[in-house]
């Protein structure tokens, strides 16, 4: 057979080729138009001018219809220890937390629970369908079913004889309404970032607005300051980057760009933006004194971790009742999450995808790392956060205005430097809190545990997983080393 008269003759070939590209390109150009002309106030995509992805008040209570979810997670805080804690405080606390399981999964015990069971009201499947129409109320119903889980999953002892343990069931009480009030706010059925900073807190002085110093955390894991003060890092950090959604809204908004005043104006922006990405660089450095990494690691880090934390072999989670439950995402809280970063890489252009071709160009460490974890975070965030980073992508960009105005090159390089080394300390605390801690012993809990359980957690943390993985199961200093890399590739002046 002649192969080379099956082809299409070059004029041809080439006709279809360009006829393809142009149709991609026109496609890429009607989606920016249309989310461009659909461009909405910022409280459309629940932005706050004053308090950015913080709700500007507290999430109000559930009402009395959903009130075992709010009693069981009072219940819960400061009263369960971690499954694999065999120290004496949380031996003591053993007997509460199998009671509070069972309340909730009453409806499925085996035959020896029976008796036990038949004394406990059993959880009715609650339907969240009502809360729907209330945003707060939604974030709320959230917010409780995801620490739930986190409580459920992670409190629950492991079975000596289990070699291999098979996936956690976490019970259809919890896993259905979850699923449910997930898919109407666009996030994941599990702990996120919004659940454990963005949601998780009152006002210290209800007279006063939310700010850096007047806040404080609602619900711990561990019961500690450490982890209090984790959040409260955080929230800090989110705080104080309302500023550099001033600053993008400011620039999407100029009507021209090419005017002295507005390159002025940029310029000047630019350098506020250094500022205060330097505070968050600040912010992040100041945990240390804080929040001590060996409790980090042992006694708060583990609760964050998701289904998929041990890698892709490990067991895995079952939500009873919700088809498909291998497809959810259900990762644990990451500061991966946090919108205000996202939409600063995106204002600043940063390809952490490696599409651009960029120099230095990227080691076979960078090609190795996760690309599609970025985006993959933002199914972590709340739906409408997530639309407004969809806009920016689309929203003009001040690299390439950089690239053509020599008044900007160096400011924008100034910015891009910054978050570089933000994201170097970022690295190092990474490397403190984690990679160090892992290759620790849990010694330091409230009582001495046995020795059978520091073997077990040295095979499960140390020898046993291979490379230290986040909370998520990437490979930790891969992942942030190509972040830290791509963030330097966008620098214009090499």
């Amino acid at each position: 057979m002649d192969v080379f008269n099956l082809l299409p003759s070059p004029p041809l070939f080439f006709s279809h080729f360009f006829r393809l590209a142009f149709s991609l390109f026109h496609s890429k150009v009607q989606i920016r138009k249309y989310l461009l002309n659909h461009r909405r106030s910022p409280n459309a995509y629940d932005i706050s001018p004053q308090t950015g992805f913080f709700p500007p008040e507290p999430l109000p209570n559930l009402s009395s219809a959903f009130g075992i979810w709010e009693q069981a997670l009072r219940g819960a805080s400061g009263n369960l220890s971690l499954g694999e804690d065999e120290s004496d405080e949380a031996l003591e606390k053993r007997p509460y937390g199998h009671q509070w399981r069972a309340k909730i999964d009453a409806v499925r015990k085996t035959s020896l629970d029976i008796l036990f069971c038949l004394t406990l009201p059993k959880w009715p499947v609650l339907s969240t369908e009502c809360l729907h129409s209330d945003l707060r109320l939604s974030q709320r119903a959230h917010y409780v079913l995801a620490w739930l889980v986190s409580f459920y999953v992670h409190s629950m002892p492991p079975n000596p004889e289990d070699d291999q343990p098979g996936p956690v069931r976490v019970p259809r009480s919890l896993a259905v309404p979850l699923t449910q009030v997930s898919r109407h706010l666009g996030l994941a059925p599990v702990l996120t970032f919004a659940d454990t900073v963005l949601w998780n807190w009152e006002l210290i002085r209800p007279d006063l607005p939310l700010s850096a110093e007047n806040i404080q955390f609602v619900n711990t894991f561990s019961g500690t300051d450490d982890e209090k003060n984790f959040y409260q890092a955080s929230a800090q950090a989110e705080l104080r980057g309302v500023e550099i959604l001033r600053i993008i809204d400011d620039f999407n908004n100029l009507p021209s760009t090419s005017d002295l005043t507005s390159i002025s104006k940029i310029s000047r922006d630019l350098t506020r933006l250094v500022g205060v990405i330097q505070d968050i660089n600040e912010i992040i450095t100041s945990v240390r004194s804080t929040c001590d990494p060996h409790v980090f690691y042992w006694d708060i880090r583990p609760w964050f971790e998701g289904c998929d934390a041990k890698g892709p072999e490990g067991p895995g989670w079952i939500y009873e009742g919700v088809d498909d439950t291998e497809d959810l995402d259900l990762s644990g809280p990451s500061a991966g999450q946090s919108s205000v970063m996202h939409a600063l890489d995106i204002f600043l252009d940063i390809d952490h995808k490696l599409e651009q071709r960029r120099y230095p160009p990227p080691s076979s460490e960078n090609k190795r790392a996760d690309h599609g974890f970025m985006d993959r975070m933002r199914r972590y965030m709340p739906g409408k956060h997530r639309d407004y980073l969809d806009l920016l992508t689309v929203s003009r960009s001040i690299r390439e205005l950089a690239q053509a105005t020599p008044a900007l090159r160096e400011p924008y390089d100034n910015a891009v430097m910054a978050l570089k080394s933000l994201r170097d300390h970022h690295i190092r605390i990474a490397c403190l809190y984690i990679v160090t801690m892992s290759r620790s012993i849990p010694g330091s809990r409230g009582g001495c545990p046995v020795s059978a359980m520091l073997d077990r957690l040295h095979a499960n943390r140390v020898s046993g997983n291979g490379p230290v993985r986040g909370t998520g199961g990437n490979e930790l200093s891969v992942l942030l080393k190509a972040g830290r890399d791509a963030t330097l590739r966008a620098r214009l002046k090499k």
